[in-house]
């Protein structure tokens, strides 16, 4: 077993912890000669309101639910969950409706955000491969090598970016991640 994907995963799944998104939770950090630079975890961006607060101040949400669901909107008693997930769209459906930063791209944007160099730098993350914006930004931030949970595309581009770039991709060595 590789001790520091072992130690990375456990910092990734930390980092996530911290996430506040109500679908998933996903760590990333930034690594460079076994060194943790920067971390990432999906959300909102810093100061917007939470999902579990946009059904009570957005109006075209609301206006959707009402359009095209059989219910009511949510109250105090009736909380929703994320709003893909309350709307029923499939995984990697209804996007538009999600206010959440993935967290490959929130830790692209911590370190340019901190002047944190990332050209050559690899991302851990306990997720599967990125989706393809997500990708695309870490091919030209120049990252070397991505470390995953599993090999398991979002979407077709995802596949065909990885497999006609440079950037290296592998799954966590020796990891049982079923505990």
């Amino acid at each position: 077993m590789n001790k520091w994907d072992k130690y990375f995963l456990e910092m990734c799944n930390k980092v996530a912890e911290n996430s506040s998104c109500l679908s998933r939770k996903v760590g990333v950090i930034l690594v460079r000669e076994n060194r943790i630079l920067c971390s990432g975890y999906n959300g909102p961006p810093s100061g917007v309101p939470h999902c579990n607060e946009r059904y009570y101040t957005d109006e075209k949400l609301k206006e959707y639910i009402l359009k095209t669901q059989e219910f009511d909107l949510p109250t105090k008693e009736n909380e929703m969950t994320c709003p893909r997930q309350w709307l029923a769209f499939p995984s990697g459906e209804g996007l538009e409706w999600c206010i959440a930063g993935h967290g490959e791209r929130n830790v692209l944007i911590t370190a340019a955000k901190f002047g944190i160099a990332t050209n050559g730098a690899m991302l851990y993350m306990n997720c599967a491969v990125p989706c393809t914006p997500c990708l695309i930004e870490i091919i030209n931030a120049g990252i070397s090598e991505i470390i995953v949970t599993k090999i398991f595309y979002y979407d077709l581009m995802s596949e065909w970016i990885l497999n006609n770039s440079k950037l290296k991709y592998r799954v966590y060595e020796g990891i049982d991640l079923t505990k």
